[in-house]
Protein backbone atom coordinates (compact mmCIF):
# COMPACT_ATOMS: atom_id res chain seq x y z
CA UNK A 1 0.00 0.00 0.00
CA UNK A 2 1.29 3.32 -0.79
CA UNK A 3 1.67 6.07 1.69
CA UNK A 4 -0.79 8.00 -0.21
CA UNK A 5 -3.19 5.47 1.06
CA UNK A 6 -1.71 5.17 4.00
CA UNK A 7 -1.92 8.60 5.24
CA UNK A 8 -5.69 8.87 3.55
CA UNK A 9 -5.53 9.63 0.24
CA UNK A 10 -6.51 12.95 -1.33
CA UNK A 11 -8.48 14.35 1.68
CA UNK A 12 -5.27 14.43 4.33
CA UNK A 13 -3.03 16.09 1.74
CA UNK A 14 -5.24 18.80 0.73
CA UNK A 15 -5.92 19.29 4.84
CA UNK A 16 -1.76 18.59 5.49
CA UNK A 17 -0.78 20.98 2.61
CA UNK A 18 -3.40 23.72 3.82
CA UNK A 19 -2.04 23.19 7.93
CA UNK A 20 1.28 23.03 6.20
CA UNK A 21 1.37 26.17 4.58
CA UNK A 22 -0.24 28.66 7.34
CA UNK A 23 2.61 26.85 9.78
CA UNK A 24 5.26 28.16 7.11
CA UNK A 25 3.97 31.61 6.86
CA UNK A 26 3.73 31.95 10.63
CA UNK A 27 7.48 30.72 10.68
CA UNK A 28 9.94 33.93 10.51
CA UNK A 29 12.90 31.57 9.23
CA UNK A 30 11.40 30.77 5.99
CA UNK A 31 8.11 32.77 5.75
CA UNK A 32 9.74 35.98 3.36
CA UNK A 33 10.85 32.74 0.25
CA UNK A 34 6.88 33.09 -0.12
CA UNK A 35 6.78 36.82 -0.26
CA UNK A 36 4.75 37.71 -3.54
CA UNK A 37 3.78 33.79 -4.00
CA UNK A 38 0.09 33.04 -5.09
CA UNK A 39 -0.03 30.66 -2.50
CA UNK A 40 -3.26 29.49 -4.22
CA UNK A 41 -1.18 28.51 -6.85
CA UNK A 42 1.55 27.20 -4.68
CA UNK A 43 -0.64 25.51 -2.48
CA UNK A 44 -1.91 23.39 -5.85
CA UNK A 45 1.27 22.51 -7.00
CA UNK A 46 2.47 21.07 -3.49
CA UNK A 47 -0.54 19.10 -3.47
CA UNK A 48 0.27 17.57 -6.64
CA UNK A 49 3.78 16.64 -6.10
CA UNK A 50 3.38 15.15 -2.74
CA UNK A 51 0.30 13.15 -4.27
CA UNK A 52 2.73 11.80 -6.59
CA UNK A 53 5.76 11.92 -4.18
CA UNK A 54 3.77 9.38 -1.48
CA UNK A 55 2.40 7.21 -4.78
CA UNK A 56 -0.90 8.07 -5.30
CA UNK A 57 -2.38 9.40 -9.20
CA UNK A 58 0.52 11.17 -10.88
CA UNK A 59 -0.73 14.63 -12.18
CA UNK A 60 2.56 16.59 -11.27
CA UNK A 61 3.03 19.54 -14.27
CA UNK A 62 5.68 22.02 -11.86
CA UNK A 63 9.41 22.26 -12.92
CA UNK A 64 12.30 19.78 -11.35
CA UNK A 65 13.40 20.55 -7.70
CA UNK A 66 16.70 21.91 -8.76
CA UNK A 67 14.92 24.32 -11.48
CA UNK A 68 11.83 25.05 -9.32
CA UNK A 69 13.79 26.22 -6.32
CA UNK A 70 16.80 27.83 -8.02
CA UNK A 71 15.51 31.24 -7.48
CA UNK A 72 15.43 30.76 -3.84
CA UNK A 73 19.22 29.64 -4.09
CA UNK A 74 19.96 32.29 -5.60
CA UNK A 75 18.33 34.17 -2.42
CA UNK A 76 20.00 32.39 0.17
CA UNK A 77 17.69 29.04 0.74
CA UNK A 78 20.21 26.98 2.22
CA UNK A 79 19.85 23.29 4.99
CA UNK A 80 18.27 25.79 7.51
CA UNK A 81 15.74 26.77 5.94
CA UNK A 82 15.12 22.88 4.14
CA UNK A 83 15.66 21.73 8.08
CA UNK A 84 12.66 24.43 9.32
CA UNK A 85 10.50 23.09 5.83
CA UNK A 86 11.00 19.55 7.62
CA UNK A 87 10.01 20.54 10.89
CA UNK A 88 6.78 22.13 9.75
CA UNK A 89 6.19 18.86 7.43
CA UNK A 90 6.82 16.96 10.67
CA UNK A 91 4.84 19.38 13.10
CA UNK A 92 1.98 19.34 10.27
CA UNK A 93 1.78 15.35 9.97
CA UNK A 94 1.60 15.57 14.29
CA UNK A 95 -0.83 17.52 14.39
CA UNK A 96 -3.22 15.38 11.85
CA UNK A 97 -2.24 12.51 14.31
CA UNK A 98 -0.73 10.67 10.98
CA UNK A 99 1.08 7.72 13.11
CA UNK A 100 5.15 8.21 13.94
CA UNK A 101 5.96 5.29 11.10
CA UNK A 102 4.78 7.45 7.96
CA UNK A 103 5.57 10.41 9.68
CA UNK A 104 8.92 9.32 9.08
CA UNK A 105 8.54 7.61 5.18
CA UNK A 106 6.91 10.97 4.50
CA UNK A 107 10.04 12.74 6.07
CA UNK A 108 12.52 10.35 4.17
CA UNK A 109 10.70 10.97 0.96
CA UNK A 110 10.78 14.94 1.61
CA UNK A 111 14.47 14.79 2.39
CA UNK A 112 15.39 12.74 -0.68
CA UNK A 113 15.22 16.36 -2.24
CA UNK A 114 16.96 18.15 -0.13
CA UNK A 115 20.20 18.66 -2.83
CA UNK A 116 18.17 19.41 -5.55
CA UNK A 117 16.26 21.66 -3.93
CA UNK A 118 19.42 23.76 -2.46
CA UNK A 119 21.24 23.16 -5.99
CA UNK A 120 24.04 20.86 -4.92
Amino acid sequence: MSLYTEIGGEPAVNAAVDIFYRKVLKDDRIKHFFDGVDMGKQASKQKAFLTMAFGGPHNYTGEDMRKGHAHLVAKGLNDSHFNAVMENLGATLTELNVPGHLIAQAAAIAESTRKDVLGK
